[in-house]
Order: structure tokens, then C-alpha cells, then sequence
């Protein structure tokens, strides 16, 4: 399977930069650009007018190369660009000059009849804000209702961090090239872009040794040769032992979540901690999954101290305040895998240099999955900027794997990777669904799955079995439907 790499806008430059000195004219790439572009622009004309919005930059040459090849095929074009086209440089001034058509500076009358806007006003290097100019053409384009392909990215939305200035281009189709952005799967990018194209302009595939890329799109490619294989000698003790910690009785329909799911994972085994007065009520609603009371910290420790016992989750319906405090860092202290969600990580908001602390102790692989709220109370400094940067940011200041739940949840690494998922239906936002979530990565990673991979896998499957269910999803319905999941990746 073929890693799906996110390229930043500057290695994408490395890209092109790379293939050139391979021997590809600069010119030749952007004539496969705009022909992608223009194949791309015939599925949706449906008649009138179609305006290519030309800007100044390299993404402006390839509208001027769609224009001239749709117009040669026959079909009505006109070029707006912006600023003055006797000073565009290089082979965007070639691709101009070859352009024998209708061109006029842009202007708000621009669009007046199109049947059909291609946007090549801006790459995904774009630097926000833009010229007010810009941002009128770009409203006037969408008020407009008229179909839209944008070039690369549509113009407004940042390619590394997938953020939108003050007007952003909705497209009807994205065509990119050599390999997708960031900004096409974080939010609200993403809602920009409509179906997206990857076209193939001729960049060879050894420009991705030279960039040293390490963010991806979360699929199974990333993380599929590290997936727990099942051989015919396989018993339940080697597929590991997962321990889910539950709060008291009247709040462990959390842990029996994140249980079930760590059994339906693969997890050989799984037994629900439960303390004393919580035992009664797990156990009656049980069965495949065991039920060990515990009193404590001390007793955690003693019932951790079976190392047959090699991934523990906790967080899900634990309480919060210093009680969960003392079990996160008992859990931490040694070597199995150890999943921190919810009152786990709520629990130490404005005490994170102690959270820190014990994780940094930590002899095993540690993952944390917060959404946005546990994110600011823990980390307020860290809160700003895209998904996929404060998700790294996280990951190198503590040491730990970092799920940043969303819509677009990005996986972070200390050592840099990233994964950004993007099929996440909406369906998930329900309560439960992050329980879920917990128990996943818990029972992969007793498997023995390395964290980074135990956590993109758990992340791209909980989307899967969402969209397995469908509408009217709880988060009951997640465990069981990922049996199908699991088939069709086999």
C-alpha cells in the first residue's frame, strides 16, 4: 500500500523544485497542471461562459493554461487576473503569453454570465489576508451559486493549516497536484474544497525522500504493516491483556464502553477495575469481559502487578480530582501501554507539569486523546493555531502519543509524525463515542501495536464503524459494528 503523504506548501515547492532539477521543465509541469485543470473544469460545465480567475503568482500560469486548452478545444473562456499581467514572471508569464483569448483585469462585473468559475487566483501557499479585491471576487463567486474548480486550493484557505481568512472560494472540485495539502482534510478547509483531485503532473516519486514529509492522510496504508496478524497457533494470552479502570456505581457505563470496544479490537483478554461498590453493577452487565475489584491506588498497583497485564485505559466515567490523579500515575508507573482520556486528563487541568511528569516516568508507550475542551483546560498555552499544530505541539512537550479528537482528529508524535483523518461522519458527535474510542486504542495496544499506529488504526476504524451504523448511531452500536470493519480491511 502506497503511504498517502500530506506535502506543506513549501515542500511542495521542494517537490516541483526537485523534479525540475530531475530534468521536467517548469513549464511542462504547469501544462499538465492546467490540463488536469481544464478535464476537471469540462465534468462540470453545463453551458455559459466559463471565467478563469488568473492570479499573479505560478497558480494564476495554470489558469492561463486551462483558458487556452478549453478554448482551443471550443468552449467559451474569458481570464480575469488580478494586477498587471505584463508583469508576471517566469512560466506563468510563458503560460499567459501562449493565451491568445478573452482576458480583462478582474473586476466585481467579472462573473457577470459564467457558467463556470475555475479559481487560480491562489495556491495553497496563499498568505492571508488578501487584497480586497480579492476577497470581492471571491464573495461575488460564491454568491453567485455558479460551480467552481479551484486550482490546487481554493482561494482563502491556508494549505498547511487548513484555516480560512475573512472569504474563502466553496468549490464543487479541488484539482491538486503531485499529493494532497494539509488544508484539504483539516477544518474548516476542508469544507471548501468539495471532491478533490490528485493529478499526476510528472513529479517523480523519489521527491518525497528528498522533503523528508512526515504527515499523512490516516488510512490503512499508514499503519497496515503494523497490524496485528492472527496466526494458527495464536491463543488468547498473546493478544494481550487490557485493563479498563471504571468509576464508582453510578458512573460506569463508560469503562464498560471503552471495555467492550477493547475486546472487539482484538484484545485477547479484558477485565473491567472496578471499585468495590462499582463491581456489582459491572459485573451484572458483563461477560466476555472480566470484573477484578480494586480499593485505590495501592490496590490499582497490586492488580497492575500482573504483567501479563499490558495495557491499561483510564478516564472514561473516573471522576475528577485528586483520587484519578493517584491512579493515572500508579498506572504510569511501569512498563505497559497506558491510554489517558477524559477525567484522566480533566483532572490535572492547571496541574499539568505533574501530568508531565508522570508520563515522562512511564517505561511504556502512553497515549492521551483529548478533544478541544481537555486540550485548552491542560495545555492553555498550547491552544491556538491548526488541529495539526497544536497536536504537535503536545506530543513533543510531553513525550506522548496526542489524539486531538474532531472532526478532522490529528495523531501527533514527539518524534514529528502526524495523521489527519477525514471520515469522521457527524453521527459520532454522540455521548459515549470517545469511550469508545479509548477502548480501541487500549485493546490494540495490548496487541502490541507500536502507540502512533495503535492510535491511527483506533482513530480511522471508529470513523469506519460510524459510518458501518449510520444514522440513528449510539455508541453502543460502535463495538458491534466493527466486525465488518474489520473484515473488509482483511
Amino acid at each position: 500500500m502506497t503511504l498517502h503523504h500530506l506535502l506543506t506548501p513549501d515542500q511542495m515547492r521542494q517537490a516541483d523544485a526537485y523534479a525540475i532539477a530531475a530534468g521536467t521543465p517548469g513549464i511542462a509541469l504547469m501544462e499538465r497542471a492546467g490540463a488536469a485543470v481544464a478535464k476537471a473544469a469540462r465534468r462540470h460545465w453545463r453551458g455559459g461562459r466559463i471565467i478563469v480567475l488568473a492570479g499573479p503568482g505560478m497558480n494564476g500560469g495554470d489558469g492561463w493554461v486551462a483558458a487556452r486548452l478549453l478554448r482551443d478545444a471550443g468552449f467559451p473562456v474569458a481570464v480575469a487576473f488580478l494586477g498587471d499581467r505584463s508583469k508576471l514572471l517566469g512560466d506563468a508569464a510563458l503560460a499567459a503569453g501562449r493565451y491568445q483569448g478573452s482576458a480583462e483585469e478582474a473586476t466585481g462585473a467579472s462573473l457577470a454570465g459564467a457558467g463556470l468559475v475555475i479559481d487560480a487566483l491562489y495556491g495553497a501557499g496563499v498568505r492571508l489576508p488578501l487584497p480586497d479585491i480579492a476577497l470581492d471576487l471571491i464573495r461575488a463567486a460564491n454568491a453567485s451559486g455558479t460551480p467552481v474548480v479551484a486550482v490546487d486550493l481554493p482561494s482563502g484557505v491556508d494549505g498547511g493549516e487548513g484555516a480560512v481568512g475573512d472569504a474563502a472560494i466553496v468549490a464543487a472540485e479541488t484539482v491538486t497536484f503531485f499529493r494532497r495539502k494539509p488544508g484539504h482534510l483539516l477544518l474548516p478547509g476542508r469544507g471548501h474544497c468539495g471532491a478533490v483531485t490528485v493529478a499526476d503532473i510528472g513529479i517523480p516519486e523519489a521527491a518525497l525522500a528528498s522533503i523528508s514529509a512526515d504527515t499523512f492522510h490516516n488510512a490503512p496504508a499508514l499503519w497496515g504493516d503494523a497490524w496485528p496478524v492472527l496466526q494458527p497457533e495464536t491463543h488468547k494470552y498473546r493478544r494481550g491483556h487490557a485493563v479498563v479502570v471504571s468509576g464508582d456505581a453510578m458512573s460506569t457505563g463508560a469503562a464498560r464502553l471503552a471495555a467492550i470496544a477493547a475486546l472487539r479490537s482484538g484484545a485477547g483478554l479484558v477485565t473491567v477495575a472496578s471499585p468495590p461498590d462499582a463491581a456489582p453493577v459491572n459485573a451484572a452487565q458483563l461477560t466476555a469481559v472480566m470484573v477484578r475489584p480494586f480499593d485505590g491506588a495501592a490496590g490499582l498497583a497490586d492488580l497492575l502487578g500482573d504483567a501479563r497485564k499490558n495495557a491499561v485505559v483510564l478516564g472514561p466515567g473516573l471522576g475528577v480530582g485528586e483520587r484519578t490523579r493517584t491512579l493515572v500515575e500508579t498506572a504510569l508507573g511501569g512498563e505497559r501501554a497506558v491510554v489517558l482520556d477524559a477525567d484522566a486528563l480533566t483532572s490535572f487541568a492547571g496541574e499539568a507539569r505533574r501530568l508531565l511528569a508522570a508520563v515522562a516516568a512511564s517505561k511504556g508507550p502512553v497515549v492521551v486523546t483529548p478533544h478541544d475542551g481537555e486540550f485548552a483546560r491542560i495545555v492553555p498555552d498550547l491552544d491556538h493555531g491548526s488541529r495539526l499544530r497544536r497536536a504537535r505541539a503536545a506530543a513533543r512537550r510531553s513525550g506522548a502519543i496526542v489524539v486531538l479528537k474532531g472532526p478532522d482528529t490529528v495523531v501527533a508524535a514527539p518524534d514529528g509524525r502526524a495523521a489527519i483523518a477525514d471520515n469522521a461522519p457527524p453521527t459520532l458527535a454522540t455521548a459515549g463515542s470517545g469511550d469508545v474510542l479509548a477502548g480501541m486504542i487500549g485493546g490494540l495496544l495490548a496487541q502490541g501495536m507500536p502507540a502512533f499506529e495503535a492510535a491511527a488504526a483506533a482513530v480511522w476504524l471508529h470513523g469506519e464503524a460510524a459510518t458501518e451504523v449510520g444514522p440513528g448511531l449510539i455508541s453502543e452500536d460502535l463495538p458491534g459494528a466493527l466486525p465488518a470493519v474489520l473484515a473488509r480491511l482483511a
